[in-house]
């Protein structure tokens, strides 16, 4: 069974949503959260996919104003990918991101995660950058 649903910030599900993030995207890159990057945390939404009562990808939303949010910190487990579950989740977060007034969402992607979100609607903008080591983009995408 899939479930996608919201995660409180500080709860026992935000750590198991720490360590699924600091395994697949901090750790290959010889990167640890520090105590005030997820203290910054506490005013996003956090948002889980869950297979039979298992986190298998997460993401948060940070607002930036009353009609910008920014999508961070996507991932997925390795054995999950391909499966449809981001795709869902980034779904998810779109819901979530109208039914809170949100009319455009924003993010910076990794250079090899660009074909995923033009897939699923968003468009490049600029240069490409590097960020946390590696080559990403700013991408958008109208709510």
């Amino acid at each position: 069974m899939i479930e996608l649903k919201t995660i409180r910030h500080n709860s026992p599900e935000y750590l198991v949503a720490i360590a699924l993030r600091d395994a697949i995207l901090r750790r290959p890159l010889g990167l640890s959260f520090s105590a005030e990057q997820l203290q910054a945390e506490f005013d996003s939404h956090h948002l889980g996919c869950y297979v039979d009562g298992q986190l298998v990808a997460c993401l948060l939303l940070k607002p930036i104003n009353a009609s910008r949010v920014q999508m961070r910190q996507v991932a997925v487990v390795g054995e999950s990918q391909g499966q449809g579950l981001g795709r869902r989740l980034v779904a998810y977060s779109e819901e979530v991101a109208r039914q809170h007034g949100f009319r455009e969402m924003w993010l910076h992607a990794r250079e090899s995660a660009v074909p995923f979100y033009e897939r699923l609607g968003y468009r490049k903008v600029g240069e490409r950058f590097i960020e946390v080591t590696i080559p990403h983009w700013e991408m958008i995408k109208a709510l």
